[in-house]
């Protein structure tokens, strides 16, 4: 039974995920979670992890929430992705009118669900804005109360609002589900059950006081060192810890099949040389990239101020120790895939979604090889324009 008061999230994730692991195909058939799986995810405030503890939420430090996410993306990479979209949308809290976010976040069973900025512009009116336009991959759209929407402001009179960098500022507006239509166009190779799919709006006015920019930690109304980081940085811890989760599982159930299966023609698989020397390699690749995880997470949240926000340097850290964690958790995948042989091909595997899973994480932006040139930039003296 889960304890909320005095159970870590960790171990609250580690009840929930023999659950979670019995639902995943119809999670995945269905895109969406079952009424008593997602009423057990609701119960356990996994989802709220990263609320305010001005909204009765948890603020919980970078490393625990990657720990939760880690032991819930083992059971199933749909719901531990859409675990992660719920605590990143979270952190607009601080960034919005305190009476707003009460009123969104009272209710027990609310999720913001959003699609990433592109082309459309939110129209500055008198009061608010007017949005229309087609926003894509919002995860957890099938379970969100309130949708979201990002974009460049037009004013009135038709120039683009700036930051203080007179580079143009991204909004986010905020609005009820009921006044979005869901196109019905996820189709993808895998993490099916996140129904990341596109949504429309229609000439929706938002009031200005359902909006907010999550540009500028250092202007957030709540104080705590968990919001001194930026949001696209802790975006990237939660990729990173789907894809630890994805590929922690993979190697688990690699170990259970290598001790029973005997190839045609081969000796035991655990007996096999060259697969005792990769299990051993990729096993240390995911403990160094999760020990280094948690030291620099760590690090970064005790010495974070309480106010304002952790410096260049400090955000590459975050960066780096993301990229590096993606990478190590998709080439250790790969290599059980393969290692597993014709046992790895099946539906019924357990290798079968995961790998599909991972390599749909891999091709996500915060999984980016790019990312790594702005870190070494960084480490090597200089300043990206741009750099998050």
């Amino acid at each position: 039974m889960i304890k909320r008061i005095t159970d870590s999230p960790a171990v609250r994730a580690q009840k929930l995920a023999p659950l979670i692991l019995a639902a995943a195909e119809e999670i995945e058939l269905t895109q969406d979670f079952p009424p008593a799986v997602f009423e057990q995810i609701i119960y356990s405030g996994l989802l709220r992890l990263f609320l305010p503890k001005s909204l009765e939420g948890e603020e919980v430090s970078p490393s625990q929430y990657l720990e939760a996410l880690i032991e819930i993306a083992k059971a199933d990479g749909s719901v531990a992705w859409n675990m992660f979209v719920a605590n990143s949308a979270c952190l607009l809290a601080p960034h919005i009118p305190f009476k707003t976010a009460k009123m969104i976040w009272s209710d027990p069973k609310a999720v913001i669900a959003w699609g990433p900025p592109d082309a459309q512009k939110l129209q500055a009116v008198e009061g608010g804005y007017k949005v229309s336009g087609v926003w894509s991959f919002a995860s957890g759209s099938r379970q969100a109360t309130w949708m979201g929407a990002h974009g460049h402001v037009q004013e009135i009179d038709g120039s683009i609002r700036v930051n203080r960098q007179g580079r143009p500022i991204t909004q986010t507006v905020l609005f009820r589900k009921d006044e979005v239509t869901l196109l019905n166009d996820w189709h993808p190779m895998g993490l099916r059950g996140t129904s990341s799919g596109s949504y429309s709006v229609e000439n929706v006015f938002v009031p200005e006081d359902q909006s907010g920019t999550r540009e500028t930690p250092e202007c957030r109304r709540d104080p705590g060192r968990l919001f001194a980081f930026p949001m696209q940085g802790l975006y990237a811890v939660g990729v990173m810890g789907c894809a630890l989760g994805l590929a922690s599982a993979m190697m688990e159930d690699f170990h259970r099949l290598a001790v029973a299966k005997t190839p045609r023609g081969r000796g035991r698989l655990a007996d096999d040389k060259l697969t005792q020397a990769k299990f051993a390699q990729h096993h240390a690749s995911l403990r160094a990239a999760k020990s280094f995880a948690d030291q620099t997470l760590s690090k970064l949240y005790n010495e974070a101020p309480n106010e304002g926000a952790i410096g260049l340097k400090e955000r590459a850290s975050v960066r780096l120790i993301c990229s590096h964690g993606i990478q190590a958790s998709v080439e250790a995948a790969d290599w059980v895939h393969r290692a597993a042989g014709v046992s790895a091909i099946f539906s019924k595997s357990p290798f079968e979604r995961r790998f599909r899973d991972i390599h749909t994480l891999s091709q996500q932006i915060q999984s980016r090889a790019a990312h790594f040139e702005a870190v070494g930039e960084i480490l090597l003296g200089g300043e990206p324009e741009v750099f998050f």
